[in-house]
């Protein structure tokens, strides 16, 4: 094998140990390292320059951009996941018979669908689709996306939260937490102009905690709703909400 290839592999190794024992600060130091050595492989997208190890490149190319987006999903961190993406995204779409399909692609693809969801970014969300193969569509981790989309949209929030329960991979939670706040703080602004008081019964059936704990902590976070801040103020009797 290449020396270089062979160095960029044990430096995944590493990484992938590091992850493995939850050590997050290691991992971030090591992909940052590991995206630096990849620019040295002209195999890779976008020169797509032919190589003696070009399929061995891209597959470990592929491989480290996949753990860089599950990793940004582990560190709640947005911003990275959309740029790993962006840097992920040819492999999949520019690679067709070049390198055998990873496992991971709709799991990652669905992925990324959920987060442009979470984001409001819908006609994206819709742009990201119709790119993918009709096939696709068929995934569990895409159609998940897309059965959201639809309830989110419909408004039936409580399919949506429902959801949370049956997530199709392990690292969709931490966007569908961030979308069942997101339908809370709807059904939130819906109640606060249809209501002048709930108890604390309609309010949690309604909002669908499980809990009164849960709910005492939603309420006692300032929500932005329409650009102005709305406090759920508790009283014994139930709730009053006062917009100011």
């Amino acid at each position: 094998m290449d020396p270089k290839l062979t160095e960029v592999a044990q430096m995944f190794a590493r990484f992938k140990a590091a992850y493995a024992r939850n050590d997050l600060d290691a991992c971030v130091t090591l992909l940052s390292q590991l995206k630096v050595q990849l620019t040295k492989f002209p195999s890779l997208p976008p020169l797509f320059q032919q190589a003696p190890n070009s399929v061995e490149e891209l597959k470990l190319a592929r491989d480290i951009y996949e753990h860089a987006v599950v990793l940004s999903v582990k560190l709640e961190d947005q911003d990275a996941f959309e740029r790993d993406f962006c840097q992920l995204k040819p492999y999949y779409m520019d690679t067709c018979g070049i390198i055998p399909p990873s496992p991971e692609e709709y799991p990652i693809l669905g992925l990324n669908l959920l987060r442009l969801l979470v984001q409001n970014r819908i006609a994206e969300f819709h742009t990201e689709l119709e790119l993918l193969p009709v096939k696709a569509l068929e995934h569990p981790c895409i159609k998940h996306a897309v059965e959201l989309e639809q309830s989110f949209m419909e408004g039936a929030y409580n399919r949506v939260l429902s959801a949370r329960q049956a997530v199709p991979h392990e690292t969709y939670v931490y966007f569908m937490d961030l979308l069942a706040k997101t339908v809370r703080d709807e059904i939130a602004g819906c109640s606060e102009k249809g209501y002048d008081s709930l108890s604390i019964s309609d309010a949690k059936q309604m909002l669908m905690f499980s809990s009164d704990q849960e709910l005492n902590q939603y309420i006692t976070e300032v929500i932005s709703i329409f650009h102005f801040l709305l406090y759920l103020i508790v009283f014994p009797c139930g709730i009053v909400w006062c917009s100011v």
